[in-house]
């Protein structure tokens, strides 16, 4: 939430634009003094606008609240920089919705970790007519993602965003598993 900060003073004092009957008058510079407090924030905001947009600059709350905007896959969860990430590549990710690669990136943004994706689909060019159709006739897809530590909540997670991405005539099913750990020599 936006609001007052302490000490910050305002880019343009309203006690220097007061008409000269009142540069001396102290109460009238303690009353805009205390407006400057006031305004000092807002006028911060409107100086540094551009960076609200700009999901690397932005702070974390209005960078959450910006990809409300831009439909940025976020569930609240995810520390900052994945976020800021995902606010970032939202545009990207709207474009390429529905594909394999919308749906890899997705889920990688989404979790950090790249998924393997299994389809029935399948695409081939055949100079005689009526060759044979590649693919498996039933569509489908499966989504496995190998986490180090899964627990339900992922599942969930993935699955609503596998729903989201996927596309839309596409049945589907998710599985999370534990990533094989390496151990050290």
């Amino acid at each position: 939430m936006r609001g007052s900060i302490d000490g910050l003073e305002s880019s343009a004092p309203i006690g220097g634009m007061l008409p000269a009957v009142f540069a001396d008058d102290d109460l009238a510079l303690r009353f805009v003094a205390g407006l400057d407090e006031v305004v000092a924030p807002i006028l911060l905001a409107l100086d540094c606008l551009h960076t609200y947009f700009d999901p690397a600059l932005a702070p974390a709350d209005f960078a959450r609240w910006l990809g409300t905007w831009v439909g940025a896959e976020v569930d609240g969860t995810e520390p900052d920089a994945r976020l800021r990430t995902a606010v970032a590549a939202a545009a990207y990710l709207h474009r390429v919705r529905g594909t394999r690669r919308g749906l890899s990136e997705a889920v990688r943004l989404a979790f950090g970790v790249e998924p393997e994706i299994t389809e029935s689909g399948a695409a081939a060019w055949d100079p005689r007519p009526l060759g044979p159709v590649p693919g498996d006739r039933r569509p489908r897809l499966h989504v496995t993602l190998r986490l180090p530590e899964p627990t339900p909540a992922d599942e969930y997670r993935l699955e609503n965003l596998v729903a989201a991405a996927r596309p839309a005539h596409m049945p589907y099913t998710v599985q999370v598993t534990a990533a094989e750990r390496i151990p050290e020599k």
